[in-house]
C-alpha cells in the first residue's frame, strides 16, 4: 500500500511563540528598538576637543630653558647601552639647561627589573633627577606618563618604546626625545627653540 497523499494546505502562517513563553530569554523578550531615520536639514553638532592655550599653531611656548624632561624606563637603559651621561647628552641635544624627572611608577618598573638594571636604578636615583610622586593606582609607567602629559604641557618625554611613542603623538605640542645613532635626538620640536636639525 502506498502512503496517503495529503493535500498541502495554502496559505498557513509560521506558529509564533509569545513574549511570555518560558523557552525565550530575558534579551528576546524586548521589543527591538526602530532607528529613526536621520533628517538631512537637522544641525549637526559637532563636539571639538578643547586645546590648551599655550599651543600656538602645532608648536607649544611653555616650552623652554630650563626644559623639563620625563625620562622612561627604556631610555635609560638604551643610555647605558650606548655608553651615554644622560644629562649630558640632552644638554648636548638641545643646547640648554636639562632637569630630567623619574615619577615613581618609573622608579618602581626599574626596582621590579631586578639585579640586570641595578645600574639604572644607580643611575635614576642621582640627586641631579628630580622625582615626581604618583597619586594614581597601579604602577604602569606609561599610562602614568601620558597621563602627566596631557595635564601639563611643559614636559619633554624622553622614551624609546615605539608604543609610547606612538601614543604621545596623538597628544598636541609635545616633543619627544630619542636615541639614534649613539645620540640623543628629538622631534615635534620648533626650530627656534635650540632643537638640532639632522
Amino acid at each position: 500500500m502506498g502512503k496517503d497523499k495529503k493535500a498541502k494546505k495554502f496559505a498557513t502562517m509560521k506558529r509564533m511563540i509569545s513574549l511570555k513563553d518560558s523557552r525565550l530569554k530575558e534579551k528576546d523578550r524586548a521589543k527591538t528598538v526602530v532607528k529613526k531615520k536621520h533628517d538631512p536639514s537637522a544641525i549637526n553638532v559637532k563636539e571639538v576637543t578643547k586645546y590648551p592655550s599655550c599651543l600656538f599653531f602645532q608648536y607649544n611656548t611653555q616650552l623652554g630653558p630650563p626644559y623639563h624632561v620625563l625620562v622612561d624606563t627604556n631610555f635609560i637603559n638604551f643610555s647605558i647601552k650606548a655608553k651615554l651621561d644622560v644629562l649630558q647628552s640632552m644638554m648636548d641635544c638641545l643646547y640648554a639647561k636639562c632637569i630630567p624627572y623619574i615619577t615613581d611608577c618609573v622608579m618602581a618598573e626599574l626596582e621590579k627589573l631586578g639585579m640586570k638594571y641595578r645600574v639604572a636604578l644607580r643611575i635614576a636615583k642621582d640627586s641631579r633627577f628630580e622625582r615626581l610622586p604618583c597619586a594614581h593606582k597601579g604602577t604602569y609607567a606609561d599610562d602614568c606618563l601620558v597621563q602627566r602629559v596631557t595635564q601639563h604641557k611643559c614636559y619633554i618625554v624622553a622614551t624609546v618604546d615605539r608604543d609610547l611613542k606612538r601614543r604621545i603623538r596623538k597628544i598636541p605640542g609635545v616633543p619627544i626625545m630619542y636615541i639614534s645613532n649613539h645620540r640623543y635626538n628629538i622631534e615635534r620640536m620648533p626650530d627656534d627653540y635650540g632643537a638640532p636639525r639632522f
